[in-house]
């Protein structure tokens, strides 16, 4: 099962991926982790990554598509994968299309309205980076970690203004993807306001 994940900031789509992945047995792969991977271990991809982020450009197309095309030709993507982040741009979902074959693209649906409450809702540990949520996952003690009993904090882009303006990002970027891959037949919409569970099942459903 070949999938690619589409959906806005705080749509749960790292959640699904790793019930997911489990459940076809294929592995999840976040761009996010392949430039860290790279960066991490000083790969000649992962050194031009490193250089172009900290002069404060965008990775280009050329750089994603490369690190993708390596990671799907390693044996565990033989059988199947999940792509998150990746295709971002209509140029990349065109080299994505003459690398392999997708089954489907799975596009999580969440209004503007939950998406901010989910994200502005969030709360971090500082030192340990363990995450809160205000309403779906609290501390046991209001405003303090768990284990270090440190105060919690709200990131920068978790603010509700900080949120609005990712969505708009999001919208604009992948409003033609959506539109690309419903045209070839393979977009495969799914409600995410449900529980992480439910949502699973009816991909699962969906797909089959």
């Amino acid at each position: 099962m070949n999938l690619v994940f589409l959906g806005p900031p705080g749509a749960g789509k790292g959640t699904i991926a790793s019930q997911a992945k489990k459940h076809f047995d294929i592995p999840h792969i976040s761009t996010g982790d392949l430039f860290r991977n790279h960066i991490k271990g000083e790969t000649t991809l992962g050194k031009q990554v490193k250089a172009i982020l900290a002069s404060g450009d965008l990775v280009p197309d050329t750089i994603t598509i490369a690190m993708v095309e390596q990671r799907l030709a390693e044996a565990d993507a033989k059988k199947g994968f999940i792509l998150d982040g990746f295709p971002r741009t209509i140029a990349q979902a065109e080299a994505l299309n003459s690398m392999t074959k997708l089954d489907a693209v799975v596009n999580f649906e969440l209004d503007r309205e939950q998406i901010i409450k989910r994200l502005s809702g969030r709360r971090v540990c500082k030192s340990t980076g363990r995450t809160y949520h205000l309403v779906f996952d609290p501390p046991k003690r209001e405003g303090v970690d768990d284990e270090t009993g440190e105060a919690l904090i709200q990131r920068d882009d978790d603010k509700p203004e900080a949120i609005a303006h990712r969505l708009d990002v999001y919208l604009k970027q992948t409003e033609p993807l959506i539109a690309f891959y419903r045209n070839a037949k393979l977009l495969v919409d799914v409600d995410a306001s449900l529980a992480p569970e439910a949502v699973l099942a009816e991909m699962v459903s969906a797909l089959a």
